[in-house]
């Protein structure tokens, strides 16, 4: 029997090593969830042209060096972050995500853990480029990740709220750099933190079997799904306040319409949550939240059309 378990492992090995570089490459990309990384460089720029710096010329915003760096840091950060989190969730992942995990699987670990340091150095050595203050903010940065995959995930409310943080500082990284205190700033942070925190609720609901199964103190585990679900719910009509307080602000634009699709999106997930009982559901649920962020980073553009034509033409 031992010989067997041996030979399949020399097997399952050799695969990996024989595996074309592009699908090792396919493999790393979602590891490091690529598509999610760029959604977050098309925010961070887009948020830096309708709301860090609407004064600023497009031009000047697409050129600035520094942005550039703060961006570069932030993709090397989280990509490492993902990493490191795909190291430390790979047995439950194995239980809540099979398909995906061998696919994961094909680069090795041994491979996988010096593309992370190197990638937490060089977002250390762009934030440094920016300025000492942007270097610390990274290095504070990435050693949160870590310890939100090592430990603070394992934990109701720690891990509830971590993961929502740090979803928000690459954003809090171009909010400082470009000094904006504007209320209206806090605000639709305010929107997007609600909404993250839905979503973390949503995933633990969804990788509810293998949390349990490696004792993972998840809110959904710890206090069960109808529990779980009366919070979703609560933070549902919380994040109603800063809807209706970004609606009133002529500064929107045409952000708005967003805004009113999202209270409605927000009422058919309601809706759907209270009759979702298996994990299919959870993870259609967790598309659809998806969906609203990816939507809420595209109608950045809708807060002044303008923009589109008037600071396109000066470049």
């Amino acid at each position: 029997m031992d010989l067997l378990e041996i030979s399949k492992n020399n097997s399952k090995n050799n695969s990996k090593k024989n595996a074309p570089f592009y699908i090792k490459m396919l493999s790393l990309f979602s590891v490091v969830r690529g598509y999610n990384i760029l959604l977050i460089v098309i925010a961070q720029y887009l948020a830096s042209i309708f709301i860090f710096a609407p004064e600023k010329s497009l031009k000047n915003i697409i050129l600035d060096i520094d942005l550039y760096f703060i961006v570069l840091a932030s993709v090397c950060v989280i990509a490492a972050g993902y990493i490191i989190n795909n190291f430390y969730d790979f047995e439950t992942d194995k239980i809540n995500k099979p398909l995906k995990t061998k696919f994961d699987a094909i680069v090795d670990q041994k491979i996988k853990l010096p593309i992370y340091f190197v990638l937490n150095f060089l977002g250390f050595i762009f934030g440094l480029l920016v300025s000492w203050r942007a270097a610390l903010f990274f290095s504070v940065y990435i050693f949160s990740i870590w310890l939100y995959s090592h430990k603070l995930k394992r934990y109701p409310l720690m891990g509830l709220f971590s993961a929502a943080v740090l979803s928000l500082l690459p954003f809090f990284a171009v909010f400082v750099y470009y000094k904006n205190f504007s209320e209206i700033i806090f605000t639709h942070a305010a929107f997007l933190f609600f909404i993250l925190l839905i979503r973390q609720l949503v995933k633990d609901l969804e990788s509810l079997k293998g949390d349990f199964v490696k004792n993972y103190q998840t809110i959904a585990v710890k206090y069960g799904e109808h529990f779980t679900k009366i919070l979703i719910s609560f933070l549902v009509i919380l994040t109603l306040n800063p809807i209706y307080f970004l609606l009133k602000y002529p500064e929107i634009g045409r952000m708005k319409y967003y805004f009113y699709g999202s209270v409605l999106t927000l009422i058919v997930f309601l809706f759907l949550l209270w009759f979702s009982k298996s994990k299919r559901n959870y993870v259609l649920l967790h598309w659809l939240l998806k969906l609203l962020i990816f939507a809420g980073v595209f109608s950045l553009a809708l807060i002044d059309t303008s923009v589109l034509i008037e600071r396109i033409l000066p470049i």
